[in-house]
């Protein structure tokens, strides 16, 4: 079983209700950049025979280019241990390290995927890691889907009156929807055993 299905079933199997359905659920999704770091809060609730989501907060961290790397990171570990601290939600979704042609890029990038666990695990808050293709997958139907989709399907699966933004914070929200439905799955699966 993998890490995160692990994640989503302790969390499935904490929050049933008395009557076996998951219990509300609030997932602070985050997409690494080093330009822009995206985050977003999803919510789930279940309302009769089916699940409600609602987005409770959504950003962007800007991270200016001039200032040197050590500083981007601290500005970034601390933007989001801020949100979380404020939004205190049940798990944190991030997206998994992918690979790229260029070395330097993705050095960096994993940096800042590290300072964002290490926000994560220092509010003491259990991870998940997605796959983007699972990602996509889960939330257009399609995992070679574009940001354009994933912003688009984003905005109707929370019934938002825009497109989210920016585009970071929208796969942010994308990441934090897989996780949910990946908990809502393995639910299913396990009340049909």
């Amino acid at each position: 079983m993998r890490a995160e299905e692990t994640v989503a079933r302790k969390r499935a199997d904490a929050c049933r209700h008395l009557c076996g359905k998951l219990a509300a659920m609030r997932v602070f999704g985050i997409d690494c950049g080093t330009e822009v770091t995206g985050f977003g809060v999803v919510e789930s609730c279940e309302t009769g025979r089916e699940s409600r989501l609602e987005c409770k907060a959504l950003g962007g961290i800007r991270l200016a280019k001039a200032k040197p790397l050590p500083t981007r990171l601290e500005q970034v570990y601390r933007e989001l241990s801020e949100a979380m601290a404020l939004w205190r939600p049940d798990v944190v979704a991030i997206e998994e390290v992918f690979y790229s042609v260029n070395a330097k890029s993705a050095l960096k990038l994993g940096q800042v995927r590290g300072v964002a666990l290490l926000a994560a695990a220092c509010q003491g808050l259990a991870i998940a890691e997605y796959a983007p293709l699972k990602i996509k997958s889960s939330v257009v139907g399609y995992g070679l889907a574009n940001k354009e989709q994933v912003q688009f399907m984003v905005a109707r699966l929370l019934r938002l009156k825009e497109l989210p933004q920016p585009a970071d914070a929208a796969d942010a929200l994308a990441i934090a929807i897989c996780h949910i439905h990946t908990a809502q799955t393995l639910e299913a699966q396990g009340a049909a055993r």
